[in-house]
């Protein structure tokens, strides 16, 4: 293929992707052309093989990454492989760390493998390799794993693929409420009157419920006590609440009001306590990336309650979608600087922030959102700085 030619297949594709962006936005479930790539392919140092699969069943939520090619080439790693296996328990993040430097520019990279089946999910024993398309190096799917194929059927489900990060770390969170942001608290259900002469609720009572819609019987909930109020350290404004998690109750009955039973609690419900979904929809398969806008913001919680936070340690911070933040954004967090007196000159002056590691968001609100901890290189606490990664 001439020059030429590879470099207007380039840009068909440049305009292409940025014509999905602008119709699809942040769509639930990408298709495998909205990470189509044209132009000649070779590999870094091995024969590339397809492989084909058999039809899969609905995939699981995933975002679909904002493609802004840069013009200059993503630093890989120190020592990076020019082919890796994927491994069980390994997670997007890893896997991008092993070839890259900075593993948010992992969608500047990626390179769909057309011959592969829901090419955007990556399984267990699949081989990733290094790649040149017109003279850039990508990174792409160059053999696909038993995981994918079989005589008959797919013999592993979707839920095996990598996740973006370790969702073992963030499972216990998901539905403790932790931080209610204001919006969400009002517009959660709520405790209405115990059934029967009971002021308060415990493990074993029936409670009338308000505000449950699109429920079914058996359904369950935890219960959480909205406790005090949150604000913003930038502006003082009211964000949140903090969410105390007392119990869990499964839905005995549909209705306005609805019955939920309490099947267990650490301490007595009382009217106006709050029901969330035992079960929070997290979409575990996305690009980590660099924001889209420029985000100066703080960590105002962290779940657990610890003073000191490290890898892998959920954390909430008082910026969100309204702020232009989404799933899969990757932050640098600074240390704030103290202010100290200058026993020289007199007065006082501010020291400057220092980095002490990167959050993955995983969960947004309208003003707050919820981050996991990939890297620590540093203490970090509560009121420390987040920005755009550099």
């Amino acid at each position: 293929m001439s020059l030429s030619k590879n470099r207007l297949n380039f840009s068909l594709w440049l305009t292409s992707v940025t014509l999905a962006a602008a119709l699809v936005g942040c769509s639930s479930n990408p298709s495998s052309d909205s990470y189509g790539n044209q132009g000649s392919v070779s590999t870094a140092s091995t024969t590339q093989s397809g492989g084909n699969s058999t039809p899969s069943s609905a995939e699981p939520a995933s975002y679909e990454p904002v493609l802004e090619r840069i013009n200059e080439p993503v630093p890989l790693a120190a020592g990076h492989p020019n082919e890796y296996v994927v491994k069980v328990g390994d997670t997007l993040w890893d896997i991008a760390g092993t070839f890259l430097r900075d593993p948010w520019f992992w969608p500047e990279i990626w390179y769909v493998n057309p011959d592969i089946e829901n090419p955007h999910l990556i399984y267990p024993g699949d081989v990733l390799g290094l790649v040149y398309i017109d003279g850039q190096t990508r990174i792409t799917n160059v053999r696909a794993s038993t995981y994918r194929m079989s005589p008959q059927a797919r013999v592993t489900p979707l839920s095996e693929a990598v996740t973006s990060i370790p969702f073992g770390d963030i499972a216990a969170f998901l539905s403790s409420g932790v931080v209610l942001e204001k919006s969400q608290a009002d517009a959660l259900p709520y405790l209405l009157r115990t059934r029967g002469d009971h002021l308060i609720a415990s493990a074993g009572n029936e409670v009338y419920v308000r505000g449950i819609d699109n429920a079914a019987e058996s359904d369950r909930f935890n219960v959480v006590h909205v406790g005090d109020p949150m604000y913003d350290p930038d502006d003082n404004r009211l964000i949140g609440y903090h969410g105390i998690l007392i119990g869990e109750a499964s839905l005995r009955r549909t209705g306005d009001p609805a019955t939920i039973a309490l099947t267990s609690s650490t301490q007595e419900a009382v009217m106006g306590d709050r029901l969330i979904p035992a079960s929070v929809d997290v979409p575990l398969n996305f690009f980590p990336r660099s924001p889209s806008t420029n985000i100066d913001g703080r960590i105002i919680s962290v779940v657990g309650g610890v003073t000191q936070i490290g890898q892998y340690q959920v954390v909430v911070m008082n910026r969100g979608s309204s702020n232009g933040l989404s799933v899969g954004d990757v932050l640098s967090v600074y240390q704030t600087g103290e202010v100290v007196e200058d026993r020289f000159r007199g007065g006082t002056v501010k020291v400057p922030d220092e980095k002490a590691g990167t959050i993955m968001i995983f969960k947004t609100y309208d003003r707050i959102s919820y981050g996991l901890v990939m890297e620590a290189t540093d203490a970090i606490h509560v009121h420390d700085t987040i920005r755009n990664p550099i």
